[in-house]
């Protein structure tokens, strides 16, 4: 790490700078605690985003942390726990593991308490970016006349293309859960989804204000794909665009990923989203529910059987999917189908 340019992370708004220090690597026991492993040091600086109140026996603050991520503070056999306390001279009380509540943090100095605190938010921070994404901001492709354009895609994919290596039925999306990909959330309890679902009723107004308060005309047409060898593929996407070629979707979701990336909800990845839906999935052939991540996910080749798009792309580059009024957004839950086949909201917001 450049000592100069220090690596900088965002938490839930805040921007810290991270220092390297020696990482620990242990064995999980069974029924203990991992430790910290690859946490980093962060500068002791007031942590005044949190309220530290002074009581009768010096000062105390509270933090609202997800019961899944208790263990990381706990550590293997209360390591972790230990050490933060030592270091910091405070008292680390966490709720019963399942049970979620706060994590509070006691000493007899305000320095003390902020030290605590901010390593505790640090530590949080590097395993929560470990946690699988729970949800994901979407905008629905699953118009009947976009499933009926796929349904016949993918018709004619098996009929022309079916003996291509790779190339089968259980790799196609599901017609009912078709959508363009924002960003990805990993939501650990109800509070967090009541945070992300207030926050995205929060960028209504400023939705509205690039769509004028009106639904947006789209065409769905094309096929592209992201690696570099077409005969070696994982992912083939369905390009999305606004009928009257403006660039507004493309706007609104900038506009959400800065929104939810300054929130700390999100990480940001690129300048731009890459907005992208998914027709075909190498991951859906072993599970029919999963889910990528995103453009930028890695695709671990253990997991998947890449297939030969070679002669799709040359036979339905520009296949017409379908147009509808695009007219919502919203935040999807993963692994989940409401009752129109779709992924179940846990927010939405609509154009008009």
């Amino acid at each position: 790490m450049e000592v100069l340019r220090p690596v900088l992370i965002n938490i839930k708004g805040r921007i810290y700078r991270k220092n390297p220090v020696q990482e620990e690597c242990y064995e999980e026991e069974e029924d203990d605690y991992p430790s910290s492993g690859a946490a980093e040091q962060c500068l002791d600086e007031p942590c005044d985003a949190y309220n530290i109140e002074q009581t009768d026996r010096g000062f105390r603050c509270a933090i609202d942390v997800p019961s899944v991520l208790y263990k990381y503070i706990i550590g293997k056999k209360g390591e972790t726990r230990k050490r933060l306390e030592s270091e910091t001279k405070t008292s680390i009380s966490i709720p019963k593991q399942g049970v979620e509540g706060q994590i509070v943090i006691t000493g007899a100095h305000r320095a003390a308490v902020a030290s605590a605190v901010t390593r505790v938010e640090v530590l949080i921070d590097s395993f929560r970016r470990k946690q699988p994404f729970t949800h994901f901001l979407s905008f629905a492709l699953n118009h009947p006349q976009v499933q009926q354009g796929f349904l016949r895609f993918r018709e004619q994919v098996l009929e022309l293309c079916g003996q291509d290596a790779g190339v089968d039925e259980s790799i196609f999306q599901n017609p009912a859960k078709l959508h363009l990909t924002i960003g990805t959330l990993a939501l650990l309890n109800e509070q967090e989804v009541t945070r992300a679902s207030e926050l995205l009723q929060q960028c209504r107004d400023a939705i509205r204000d690039i769509t004028e308060a009106k639904p947006l005309p789209v065409e769905v047409r094309g096929i592209e794909y992201m690696n570099d060898d077409p005969s070696m593929v994982d992912v083939l996407y369905a390009k999305v665009t606004v009928r009257d070629g403006s660039d507004k979707l493309q706007q609104i979701a900038d506009r959400l990923v800065e929104y939810f990336a300054a929130a700390g909800l999100m990480e940001r990845e690129r300048e731009r989203v890459k907005i992208h839906g998914t027709v075909m999935n190498t991951l859906f052939r072993k599970d029919p529910s999963a889910e990528d991540k995103g453009a930028s996910a890695r695709p671990n080749a253990k997991d998947r059987e890449a297939f030969n798009a070679k002669n799709i792309l040359q036979m339905f580059g520009e296949v017409y999917f379908g147009a509808f009024e695009l007219n919502s957004v919203q935040i999807s839950q993963r692994f989940s189908t409401d009752s129109t086949g779709y992924y179940s909201s846990a927010g939405r917001v609509t154009f008009s």
